[in-house]
């Protein structure tokens, strides 16, 4: 599939006014080439791309041999059977009428230049990198175009482009470049100015599946990392790791962009040396801040790393090289790695976060341990928890009386939303006590929707019962007693009473 994309470049002024002259040329090498190939072929004349060459060469003695078999390739995409206008046909027919005067008739007419006169295009090939004349190149950390302006003089023109949404194709011809850089295997591309880049999109064979297990990732914002597990096709962790992204808070954009190239490819090479398929997060179920919700320290983060741009990148280089990529809900994926996988496997909560992904992208379910079970129907443990949310939602409302600056007051409000609703959700769980409150399935059981469980009170899933009912109250403090299956009664109820 062949796709066109447009970009803008950012040039000296110096090097336009070298860029203009070139474009001019090659225009006149176009008209030119052009009306020859009409009288040509009137004429019958055998091998026309010979003499019109020829004739450019004369014409045109410091124009690049590549620059007039491109102007030649040009002309012979008009047709020759009709009048053809260049510089643009609308804009002409304009100019043509008699009541368009002064000022304005002068500037369209500039329009119409411009675009007859800046025409300047590149055929690219494979053993010339990708393009001889109009290269696309890594710059002190910016994508810049290279463009020849004579015999091995060159002008560089920073490439202003940025993608649209997560199905733009530049991301994919991003993802093609940096590999034919890293690989030193290149693709052809047309370049014109201004400004677009022709290109062919191969479409490979998957080859590397989720059957075989995953390579899972998990994005966090602080700090900037990202957690990596390898997760085998029975669920099993088998390796773990974290790669650090402060490195890239201090970069410029287009220099951030390439870093994340460059880490998307490492993170595809690895799934493709493990024989794995990546799990990542679902784009469209990641949360997002906004102005004015009295989070501005993480906002500031997430703007200095934008998580959802690199999961595109990801997902481009992982479907070049022939990678199966599986989204997830990211519901819950953090709860259920900190309080289950982190004591039992002695990782970090990240880390177990990223497991909990894998398995979730492999169809399998999360059980609640018995001990965790056996919390949720501790009627003084969750009274006890209860007050803890009610005093805290006390004195929520008296700092958010007494604040006067208005995103601290946001910041408030939304820690009083969340713990009127923690303080409900357990109120309810209290009132359900003389029924079992319900819980998930077997671990081992497949999961085909990757859906959760329901909680005690038939809507809401378990762990977000489980994640209200010891985050606060406890602070953590016993959580490992809980999780290592030692649970006492009355050693819990003594330390409930203690904290």
């Amino acid at each position: 599939m062949f796709v066109s994309l447009q970009f803008k470049l950012e040039l000296k002024r110096e090097d336009k006014e070298k860029l203009i002259r070139l474009m001019r040329k090659q225009s006149s090498a176009i008209r030119i080439a052009y009306n020859m190939l009409k009288e040509l072929e009137k004429e019958k004349t055998r091998n026309p791309h010979a003499q019109i060459y020829h004739r450019l060469r004369q014409l045109f003695p410091d124009l690049s041999t590549k620059y007039i078999d491109s102007a030649i390739y040009k002309a012979k995409q008009y047709p020759t059977d009709k009048p053809v206008v260049f510089g643009s046909k609308r804009l002409f027919e304009k100019l043509c009428k008699n009541h368009l005067t002064g000022k304005a008739r002068k500037k369209l007419k500039k329009q119409w230049r411009e675009l007859r006169q800046g025409t300047l295009i590149s055929i690219g090939s494979k053993s010339d990198r990708g393009n001889r004349l109009t290269r696309f190149e890594d710059l002190n950390g910016q994508l810049c175009l290279r463009i020849t302006t004579g015999n091995r003089e060159f002008i560089y023109a920073r490439v202003l482009r940025e993608p649209s949404n997560s199905k733009d194709k530049w991301i994919t011809f991003m993802a093609m470049l940096l590999e034919s850089w890293q690989t030193q295997s290149y693709f052809p591309y047309t370049v014109k100015l201004y400004g677009s880049v022709s290109f062919e999109i191969p479409t490979p064979k998957v080859k590397y599946t989720k059957e075989n297990g995953v390579i899972a990732i998990d994005t966090n914002a602080s700090p900037i990392h990202l957690a990596i597990a390898e997760v085998s096709k029975t669920a099993e962790l088998l390796s773990y790791q974290t790669i650090s992204l402060h490195h890239l808070l201090g970069l410029s954009q287009n220099s951030k962009d390439h870093q994340e190239w460059i880490l998307a490819h490492q993170i595809v090479d690895l799934a493709i040396q493990k024989g794995k398929a990546i799990a990542i997060e679902n784009l469209k179920k990641l949360k997002k801040g906004m102005r004015g919700d009295g989070k501005a320290k993480l906002r500031k983060r997430l703007h200095q790393w934008n998580v959802k741009k690199f999961l595109q990148k990801l997902k481009r280089v992982a479907m070049l090289k022939g990678v199966e990529i599986v989204e997830v809900h990211p519901a819950y994926t953090s709860i259920i790695g900190m309080l289950k996988y982190a004591p039992q496997l002695n990782i970090d909560k990240d880390t177990a976060g990223a497991y909990v992904i894998g398995r979730r992208a492999l169809g399998f379910k999360e059980d609640m341990p018995e001990t965790y079970e056996t919390l949720l129907k501790d009627k003084v443990y969750l009274e006890f928890a209860l007050k803890r949310y009610e005093e805290r939602e006390k004195e929520l409302r008296e700092l958010l009386e007494e604040e006067t600056n208005q995103y601290k007051r946001n910041a408030i409000k939304s820690e009083l939303r969340s713990v009127e609703n923690a303080r409900k959700l357990l109120t309810n769980l209290i009132q359900s006590l003389q029924g079992e409150p319900s819980s998930c399935e077997g671990a081992y059981g497949r999961n085909p929707k990757q859906g959760g469980c329901e909680g005690t009170n038939g809507r809401n899933p378990a762990w977000q019962v489980l994640k209200v009912a010891l985050l606060l109250p406890i602070l953590g403090k016993i959580l490992p007693i809980l999780v290592e299956e030692v649970w006492d009664e009355g050693f819990f109820r003594t330390a409930s009473k203690n904290l």
